[in-house]
């Protein structure tokens, strides 16, 4: 008797560090977690529960394997925990991907998936199930657990875009060009666009506007001087709508050629990087350490 007892509270304490321990009442630690959502302008009361699997089905393609889905829960989770920028609003979390983390209502996932809806529907609730309540903390406090689609090579340190974080340092990601849609594209641009949307005084030949182009310390665009000004990488990724700040540019007579690899900001988890490395065989804890480095993971207590 006394060894079943043990083995139970074993497995009690093992399920509770795992997140699958489900509070009484078969209540989750999810459904007891308070959140507000900023959508349409508006603050409205939901749980933890009631958005994340939106959010998941949002950021992640469903089809994408469980690891990596449950790496994107305990992130999507954990940024909703660490947000303040809505904080004058009355809200944790907006629904604007380019602001928060993106989110998609029923309808609008029932169009997405048609036929496939309700597997993928499981598939994505069992990943949120699976990792209930986990976070990720540093120095005792929930991370900005930043995210984005890829990279190629190496991800961004987060001090050459935002204040740095010692956890959202460059680290190497294995997205390859063959696995992901779109991780290198081609962005022409002619000598009039250029001027009109970085707004410089151009001279005669184009092809000596570009003065020099200083890498950030993980290689990408830190800063380009073009016709005697300066522009970081960030303010010509947004004039031209480029994908990221990791690009090449070249003038080839007729108009310059920006070759861009990887999609968003590049901090954080590369979402094409953690369905690689789970495909590899990675859980999702260890993709989440390699991704956000001298983090560990807890349970939140509502």
């Amino acid at each position: 008797m006394k060894i079943r007892t043990r083995i139970m509270l074993w497995c009690l304490a093992l399920a509770a560090l795992t997140g699958l321990f489900r509070l009484g009442g078969g209540r989750t630690v999810d459904a007891r977690t308070p959140l507000t959502l900023l959508t349409g302008g508006a603050a409205r009361p939901v749980t933890m529960a009631d958005w994340l699997p939106l959010a998941v089905a949002a950021e992640m393609p469903a089809s994408f394997d469980a690891e990596a889905l449950r790496a994107q829960a305990v992130a999507a989770r954990t940024f909703a925990l660490a947000n303040t920028r809505h904080a004058d609003q009355g809200a944790d979390v907006c629904t604007d991907s380019g602001c928060c983390v993106a989110y998609l209502d029923e309808a609008a996932l029932r169009e997405r998936w048609g036929d496939g809806y309700d597997a993928y529907t499981a598939k994505i609730r069992a990943a949120v199930a699976d990792t209930d309540g986990l976070y990720l903390l540093y120095d005792g406090q929930p991370i900005q657990a930043a995210f984005h689609a890829s990279s190629l090579g190496y991800t961004e340190d987060s001090g050459n875009l935002w204040s740095p974080l010692p956890y959202l340092v460059s680290v190497d990601t294995p997205e390859q060009p063959e696995d992901v849609p779109g991780l290198v594209t081609d962005v022409m641009v002619t000598a009039s666009e250029l001027v009109k949307a970085l707004g410089f005084t151009p001279s005669r030949d184009p092809g000596a506007w570009l003065e020099s182009v200083q890498p950030d310390s993980a290689g990408r665009v830190g800063a380009i001087t073009v016709c005697g000004r300066t522009y970081t990488g960030a303010q010509v990724r947004s004039a031209l709508g480029l994908r990221s700040t990791a690009f090449t540019v070249l003038w080839e007579d007729r108009a310059f050629r920006f070759t861009v690899s990887g999609h968003g900001h590049g901090i954080g988890m590369s979402q094409y990087g953690a369905q690689a490395y789970a495909l590899a065989g990675m859980g999702f804890r260890d993709i989440l350490a390699h991704y956000y480095p001298g983090t560990e993971l807890a349970v939140y207590v509502p």
